[in-house]
């Protein structure tokens, strides 16, 4: 049994040598998606405290993102979340995929399916009110897509 633990702790140290990349993409205010729509700062508040962290390039990563293999998770859902959806590149998008992307944010807002349950879990302040999630679908519903 000793030995079983021991080679455990042994791969659990081995896998934390192995990298993962956290560093974001610089911000270009022009594609930014707030800069661009001047979304009021209640909004703003909003969407930095439950949605920013996946999906833009402004992810802050928490404490237990370090630890190897649950840094493997943090970042794969932080790619699968900028796949779907990255504010930081908005204006890079063209007006069908910007279009597509606000009626999927009003869904899954609406639909209570983001912020995932796991993600507001670990961040109180992405549990969103009723209050909150009918500001961001009311925001969303009345974006003039470009």
């Amino acid at each position: 049994m000793k030995k079983i633990i021991f080679w455990i702790a042994i791969a659990f140290l081995g896998i934390q040598l192995i990298p993962v990349d956290r560093e974001n993409k610089p911000i270009n205010r022009k594609d930014n998606f707030v800069d661009i729509n001047k979304t009021p700062d209640d909004v703003k508040v909003i969407l930095k405290n439950a949605c920013y962290d996946c999906h833009s390039n402004e992810t802050k990563y928490p404490s237990y993102s370090y630890v190897a293999p649950i840094s493997w998770t943090v970042k794969d859902h932080i790619n699968e979340g900028r796949e779907h959806l990255n504010f930081s590149e908005w204006g890079s998008y063209n007006k069908e995929l910007k279009q597509n992307a606000v009626e999927k944010t009003i869904s899954t807002v609406k639909n209570l399916k983001m912020p995932m349950p796991a993600y507001i879990g670990y961040h109180p302040k992405a549990n969103l009110t009723t209050q909150q999630r009918k500001m961001l679908e009311k925001y969303f519903s009345n974006q003039q897509i470009k």
